[in-house]
Formats: structure tokens, sequence, C-alpha cells
């Protein structure tokens, strides 16, 4: 796929069996030096990509739905993307921003301060992934309470760091053979209205997954007086892309004001124009303390934000830093992705989003024994598979089928949750290929229920 074709490209095209030669020998190189710990769904071997497609070592062409997790928000190789990063490149490619200055730190964090939800002083603290985002987060909150326990919630991922796998809960893989957790966690059921924990529907719902933490952590084992902070996804990312309803974040926005608890919303996946708006929370109507941001932040250029309120950010010299946090071209891409979110992408995500769902749906319609939900904000979209709708029984087996018969047919996908298949595009796509994707996806179900 030569750089005059793929601007052109659109679809998938597949030249060999999957994986091709090439490709099998690299598998077979990658298995025998590379970490074992890398969970990889299927054979994919990238050598480039441009837009929402990824060609292959072996000439393969796929329609790529997944954007590396929801990092690459303006697609692969954005020609803006690319010059911005060139542009920086030529000029200084790092200087430690812990210890020197550079105008773009402090033009980014501006702009973030006014990006971010609440109309109140901010600070911002960079760094390189999600991960090191939360990690900042809670030292902020730890900092400026003086306390040390945190509630968070099952199914939640928060990073793989000693602090934020303290909070993560999404699989147990994740935590085995680590010990015990860094920090003082204590884990309840998020607001999964299609499987509450508390046995309510949307209609009985008291919000129960919040007044739990008044009713009894508050009383038992968390009081009060000793929790620094509670840390909630916007929308779950890794625990299956499930949207609360609003008032959960409400309440705990309450809970939090009433307590002198630090409210940190983790929009690590959610975040960056993914639900249509920058930041998820925002469809909530609630503004959170500390907000993390990373992933889609910088288009595919590590770098990763803590954005908190000033005068929780209000730590000494020497209390956090680091070297390659607010990279000078990690910024120059992040500045780029923000005005091409809000020179079209913004809307085009909420858009297309809404044309996604309204296809998958019809799906559901289709397939109703086996597909328990549709649901999503922008172009953050979970399909839910079930053994049957009576047992409400999640179906990994099939999902599982399911994400390798996409990868069969040109479709880039990945799983999310138990038995969740994640739809996180690029912000850029258009509706010929929403309606492929649909189409490719229609036939891998298809495909994996016949082989049952």
């Amino acid at each position: 796929m030569s750089a005059t074709i793929q601007s052109t490209v659109k679809f998938p095209k597949l030249v060999t069996e999957l994986p091709g030669p090439k490709a099998k020998e690299i598998v077979e190189k990658d298995h025998k030096f590379v970490s074992p710990s890398y969970t990889r769904a299927y054979p994919l071997v990238m050598k480039r990509g441009y837009g929402a497609m990824i060609e292959d070592v072996d000439g393969n062409v796929f329609l790529d739905f997944n954007a590396g997790v929801a990092v690459l928000a303006t697609g692969h190789a954005h020609p803006e993307i690319v010059k911005a990063i060139s542009d920086q490149a030529a000029e200084f490619v790092h200087i430690a921003g812990a210890d020197y200055y550079y105008p773009q730190l402090a033009e980014l964090a501006e702009k973030l301060q006014e990006e971010t939800p609440g109309d109140f002083p901010k600070r911002v603290h960079f760094g390189n992934s999600g991960a090191e985002a939360v990690e900042c987060a809670l030292k902020v909150a730890m900092y400026a309470t003086r306390r040390q326990k945190f509630i968070a919630f099952f199914q939640s991922f928060h990073g793989r760091t000693m602090g934020a796998l303290s909070l993560t809960s999404s699989r147990a893989a994740q935590r085995l053979g680590f010990g015990r957790a860094a920090l003082d966690v204590t884990h309840i059921p998020y607001a999964n209205c299609l499987r509450c924990a508390y046995g309510k529907t949307p209609d009985s719902c008291n919000v129960e997954c919040v007044k739990v933490i008044e009713e009894r952590l508050f009383k038992t084992t968390c009081p009060k007086e000793e929790v620094a902070g509670i840390v909630v996804e916007a929308v779950q990312g890794e625990g299956g892309y499930v949207v609360p309803p609003a008032k959960f974040h409400k309440e705990l926005r309450r809970v939090c004001d009433e307590n002198g608890i630090v409210l940190i919303v983790d929009e690590v996946q959610s975040g960056i124009g993914r639900t249509g708006k920058m930041f998820a929370i925002e469809h909530f109507d609630v503004i959170p303390d500390v907000i993390c941001s990373a992933k889609g932040i910088a288009s595919g250029i590590p770098l990763s934000a803590t954005v908190a309120k000033a005068d929780l950010m209000n730590w000494h010299v020497g209390a956090h830093a680091s070297t390659f946090g607010g990279n000078p071209v990690g910024i120059a891409a992040s500045l780029k992705t923000l005005e091409l979110l809000h020179n079209g992408y913004l809307k085009n995500s909420e858009e297309m989003g809404e044309r996604m769902r309204a296809g998958l749906r019809k799906l559901q319609e289709k397939y109703p024994e086996v597909i328990a939900d549709v649901r999503g904000l922008g172009l953050m979209i979970g399909v839910e598979f079930v053994t049957d709708r009576a047992s409400m029984t999640p179906n990994p087996e099939l999902r599982n089928r399911i994400e390798h018969e996409c990868f069969l047919r040109g479709l880039i996908l990945l799983g999310a949750g138990e038995s969740t298949i994640r739809f996180s595009p690029p912000l850029m796509i258009d509706g010929d290929q929403v309606d492929c994707a649909v189409k490719i996806f229609d036939e891998a179900i298809a495909a994996a229920m016949n082989a049952q």
C-alpha cells in the first residue's frame, strides 16, 4: 500500500491467509525474545497505517476499529500530527521539564485547564502513561488530605504499576503473583445496570452502589476521616465499556463533598473526544477534583496529564516529577490533536457513534439470544454476549470466536470485560467505514455461532 494509495483505501483487502508467511516469522521471533506477559488476541503484525487502515507485513489491509486501544484519536499517520511531530523534533526532541522550562509545557497546561471540566484554577502534572497519571492522582489526594485509604470499583482498570494496581480489579491475572496491594483500597461494585450487584432495576434503583459507601464502608472498614479519595472511571473501560447512570457520578460527588474526599475521575480511555465530548464525565454534569488523561491525548505519542484543582496540587518542590513527562514532541502532537478535535472530530465522534450503535442494535435484534446489550457514548461502544437471554450468563468463548472471525475478515477489534467486544475506532472514521464494520461484525457473529 503506497503512500499515494493510503489516503484512498477505506476497506479491508486480504491477499494471504492469516497470518501470512512474514507475519508467522515475526510472531515466532516475538515469542522467543519478548515478555510473555503481553496479551495478544490474534497475530496482527503491522507494517504501516493511514487513517483507520492498517497494512500488515504481508500486504493485507485491515479496518482498525480498536485504534491501539483508544489511543489513535486522529487515526494512523494523520498528516497534521506527523507534521507537528516532525517540526518539533527538528527544533528539539527532549529537555527535562522537571528541571527546565520550555513554552510548549506551559501552553498545553493552560489548554488543559480550559478543556477539563470546572471553572476554577488548576495545575497539571505531565507523565507518560495512564498508570502514571493515576499514580500522580493518588499522591495528590494523599498529600492534600493527609489520609491513606481509597475506594475503587470492581472490574476497574487503572494501570499495572504497584499503586495503580492496588486500584485495578478487572482480572485476577493482573494481580496474581505480586503479593499484597501497595495501597489500602476497598473495592465495591460499579454501577452496571445490566448486572446490578444489588438486584435493582433502573426503575427501583436508589443508587445502592454509592449508598453502600456511607451505610457500610464508612461504618466498618473505611472511616470517612481516613479516606483520601474515591477513584472511578467515567465510563468503565476494560471492565466492559459500561456506561453508568448519571445519578451514580452525582452521588459520588455528593459523598466526596460532604466528607472532604477527593473525587478522582480516570478518563485515560474515555477522554479526549472518545465519547463525543472532550471528557466523558461531561455527559454526567459532574466536575471532578482530579482528572487523569492519557491514551488519545497525543494521538499515539506517549503522554499523560493529571489535572487537579490548584489548591490540591499544592505540593513542595520535588514531591513528584518525571524525566520524560511532558516531552515536547508529545506536547506538539497533543496540541494538534486538541485542535483537530475541535475542528470536527468531536462532532464526528458523536455522529458516527450514533450511526454505529444504530447498526449494532439491529444486530441485537437479529441475534437476540446472544447479544445482551449494545451500549456506549460516542465512539466508545461495547457489545456484550451471553449464552442466552434467560440466564444472562456471560459467554467469553463466543466473544473470543467473534473477535477472531473479525480478524480473519479484516476488522480489528478487541474484547473488554468478561464477554464484551469494544469498538474504539479513530475519531475520523466515516459512515461507509462504520457500515463496513457492522457488516463484517454480522458475518463474524454468524460464523462464530455456526462453529459452536
